[in-house]
């Protein structure tokens, strides 16, 4: 179980990230047009998870934006940006702001992601949503870089993610 706050109060999560090193678990996540992917439809590509609790947030929003900047930069590599929103929500969210250099994934159907990841909250005021991380996957789907940030309101470190793919 990890410890980060929200607001300053304690809150934990169902486990632990993967550690750096190890092969990142599978995942069966939902699309914004209700079709299914898992971590093998990227396998070849570096792949960036960005995870958060809710796309309805303004660090959460935050997150996505700078990802999607950042992605256009990136050769092949994949952004991700994961959350318990229904699929409706997050393809709403990238349509009005015109973002196409992110894929929005969905984990609401059975928390599976939040889950093998351990990064699901058990407790607090987002109790069953997924704790703020970025996990840096290499094209072999070997996790190079992770960070859970400490207080769910601080935005990651989008330069450490980055300088991991280098």
């Amino acid at each position: 179980m990890a410890t980060v706050t929200l607001g300053g109060d304690t809150v934990h999560t169902s486990g632990t990230l993967p550690q750096e090193g190890s092969k990142a678990p599978d995942f069966k996540l939902t699309t914004t047009d209700l079709a299914s992917k898992s971590l093998n439809d990227y396998k070849g590509h570096n792949v960036i998870l960005n995870v958060f609790p809710s796309v309805d947030t303004g660090t959460c929003a935050q997150s996505v934006r700078s990802f999607n900047e950042k992605a256009s930069k990136l050769d092949n590599t994949k952004v991700l940006c994961i959350s318990r929103d229904l699929p409706f929500a997050l393809a709403r969210f990238c349509a009005a702001e015109g973002l196409d250099n992110v894929e929005s994934l969905s984990d609401f159907r059975d928390g599976n992601f939040g889950k093998s990841y351990g990064l699901e909250f058990t407790d607090g005021a987002f109790e069953s949503l997924l704790s703020r991380c970025v996990l840096v996957l290499n094209s072999e789907g070997k996790i190079i870089y992770t960070q859970q940030v400490p207080e769910i309101a601080d935005e990651p470190d989008y330069k450490a993610a980055l300088d991991a793919l280098k």
